[in-house]
């Protein structure tokens, strides 16, 4: 028998040579909510915009503008080498605290109800919590690369990223925003125990942190009333309940199937906030139950492939491509299920909006900047597979003859 080999020494493929691919269940979904989020904002916010007398279609105008800027941020993010990201992480981490911190700089931060939240760029408002997110969860996923062993076997290396995220924490509740604060939190904290944290060490940090909490939520009255409505919307339905009975009231009117796409009547100045905290309660009244079963479905498959991704690219020992991964499903993920919970009456009033279907500007533009971020780590983890692939197909005889 002969056996005909390649000509010369085989050498290994370079992965930055082979091509990979997106993955497609992931970008079906996200292109399926927001095309849902395009028709419920255009829905929920005629009369809103009608009683403003800014034009029946200002915000659905404006909601497709940040649509369209946050499809090109997608773009950059998913042509962005993860190894770039990795090596400038901690410089990152710096804007994000210098976003921040520009809310409370005259002149450039912006007060809204009460709260620093935005910073302006001419006619452009921005809210620099929608970045900073996408920040820390890079961040942290370098820095579990990098102290994988101190995070995985000491107190200490649990204590030191979660202290970091506190500090961002801090400068949100300053702002305030609880909300975000708590999000991102839950995210840090969700992060390190995926990173191989031990339960024991987090229980410690639970305990210790559960008075500061506690002192936190009801530090403020509007706190306090949000709590205690949550817990009892009836008691006062036209003060501190009225946003929750609302929504709950345009919920039950929809049963099975909705009263009809743009037949909403809770919308009509009843409900505060109709396009964009409370834009699911509007779509439960005119798609009903089957609505918000679609809904969940595709946020389901949206952060389901998130994990599958991530756990594909820490089988491949690409640990940061994999804590990306987790991290931006994890945000994604709560997110939803916080502003979800709060529609139906099973949260307590927290002010997030639900990713890619509310009408927003900063929100809509780095959740788009967020999946192309986790694009690109399906991209990345699927052009390992290939060059694996030919590596494996190079080394196989080419033909074997008599």
């Amino acid at each position: 028998m002969l056996l005909l080999t390649p000509a010369g020494d085989l050498q290994a493929q370079r992965i930055d040579g082979a091509r990979g691919r997106y993955d497609l269940a992931l970008i079906l979904a996200a292109c399926a909510l927001a095309s849902l989020g395009v028709v419920m904002v255009g829905s929920s916010s005629i009369a809103v915009a009608e009683g403003q007398h800014v034009g029946a279609f200002h915000y659905l105008q404006r909601h497709l503008m940040f649509l369209g800027l946050g499809l090109g941020a997608a773009l950059v993010m998913a042509r962005l080498e993860l190894a770039w990201l990795q090596r400038h992480a901690l410089p990152l981490l710096g804007l994000g605290a210098v976003l921040l911190l520009l809310v409370f700089a005259p002149m450039i931060g912006v007060r809204i109800n009460g709260a620093r939240r935005w910073i302006r760029f001419g006619p452009l408002g921005f809210q620099s919590v929608e970045a900073v997110k996408i920040i820390v969860v890079v961040y942290l996923s370098s820095y579990l690369v990098r102290h994988r062993d101190d995070v995985q076997g000491t107190l200490l290396g649990v204590i030191k990223p979660i202290g970091i995220a506190a500090l961002f924490a801090a400068l949100l509740l300053a702002q305030p925003d609880f909300g975000s604060a708590t999000l991102l939190m839950a995210v840090v904290l969700g992060m390190v125990w995926l990173g191989g944290a031990r339960l024991r060490d987090l229980a410690i940090l639970g305990v210790a942190v559960t008075p500061l909490l506690a002192w936190l939520a009801f530090s403020q009255d509007y706190r306090v009333k949000r709590l205690t409505s949550f817990l009892d919307p009836w008691a006062d339905p036209f003060k501190d309940g009225f946003q929750l009975t609302q929504a709950l009231i345009a919920v039950g009117r929809g049963e099975w199937f909705g009263v009809g796409l743009g037949g909403s009547v809770q919308k009509l100045f009843y409900l505060p906030e109709a396009h964009t905290d409370f834009i699911l309660a509007v779509l439960a009244e005119e798609l009903g139950f089957a609505g918000i079963l679609l809904v969940l479905v595709l946020f389901a498959c949206l952060i389901g492939r998130g994990f599958v991704i991530g756990m594909r690219a820490l089988e491949q020992n690409r640990h940061f491509a994999a804590y990306c991964a987790f991290g931006i499903s994890l945000m994604l993920g709560l997110q939803a299920l916080v502003s979800i919970g709060v529609n139906l009456g099973v949260l307590p009033t927290k002010g997030l909006t639900l990713p890619l279907i509310s009408s927003g500007g900063s929100s809509v533009m780095m959740t788009c900047a967020a999946i192309g971020l986790l694009a690109r780590v399906s991209y990345e983890v699927s052009r390992a597979d290939n060059a694996m692939m030919a590596l494996v197909a190079q080394r196989q005889p080419l033909a074997v003859r008599p």
